[in-house]
């Protein structure tokens, strides 16, 4: 007798955080539910983003607020796309920006292109300041990748200016985390690293990108209305429960 084993059946360590302030609503408090997974496979990975959680090393998780329900998943529709003028200009900005797409690496320029980013935001958009050493970036953007985890290096006058991680699921890109010169802020990188992998999921064919969380009214989330048309997942399902996506426009409605 053959046996067979489920792929989303995988050795974790569940637990919660405690409550702590919100980022991006101001007076809630965040709880968030974690699986820390020592050996992902690509279909536990795939299974867990289609239903709307994140990963973070080997991290995964997704918020469980008490009496909040404001965080919700976006992905964009990858071949009813079209870019507009505003998203052409980003493309034509960064003709010169070379692009090499490999594993997650932890180097030097990553750590002082991350933690540079990082005081720019707390300066201009009052983030919460917090430098990373190796060890913490290695923690959160390296390890776990396993296979399906990259990393896409934005290279412009010879100079490390942008990096992007994301993992290729089954049937789509996940945007992990972006960060930026913010010396080089006219590039507009941000968005033209969101088209390139609109353009890779295309040639890989793969439907979807998978933007993460949606807050209505949030500023640091205001960019993902841009890249219409859209689906939202409202909640997060189980993994024996198919998750609902929904279309979206960019006023929130269904």
């Amino acid at each position: 007798m053959k046996s067979y084993t489920n792929p989303l059946e995988v050795a974790s360590t569940d637990f919660c955080m405690l409550d702590y302030p919100c980022a991006y609503l101001p007076d809630r408090q965040v709880r968030m539910y974690y699986r820390h997974v020592e050996e992902a496979t690509p279909e536990f990975s795939s299974a867990v983003i289609q239903r709307g959680w994140r990963r973070f090393g080997k991290y995964f998780f997704y918020p469980i607020c008490n009496g909040c329900n404001a965080c919700k998943s976006l992905r964009i529709d990858v071949e009813a796309f079209k870019p507009s003028r505003s998203q052409r200009r980003a493309i034509k900005r960064n003709r010169d920006t070379r692009i090499i797409i490999q594993s997650p690496t932890n180097t030097p320029a990553h750590i002082q292109l991350y933690n540079k980013y990082h005081s720019w935001k707390a300066e201009k958009d009052n983030w919460r300041g917090a430098t990373i050493n190796h060890h913490e970036y290695h923690e959160n953007f390296a390890d776990g990748a396993h296979e399906f985890g990259k990393e896409a290096l934005y290279i412009h006058d010879n100079r490390l200016v942008g990096v992007d991680l994301f993992d290729i699921v089954e049937d789509g890109i996940s945007a992990v985390y972006f960060f930026y010169d913010p010396d080089y802020a006219r590039l507009s990188l941000g968005t033209f690293s969101l088209l390139y992998q609109i353009d890779l999921a295309k040639r890989l064919g793969l439907p979807y990108i998978y933007l993460g969380y949606w807050v209505d009214g949030c500023k640091a989330f205001a960019y993902k209305e841009s890249f219409q048309p859209e689906e939202i997942l409202d909640g997060f399902p189980a993994l024996n429960e198919v998750p609902e996506w929904k279309g979206w426009d960019r006023e929130g409605r269904g």
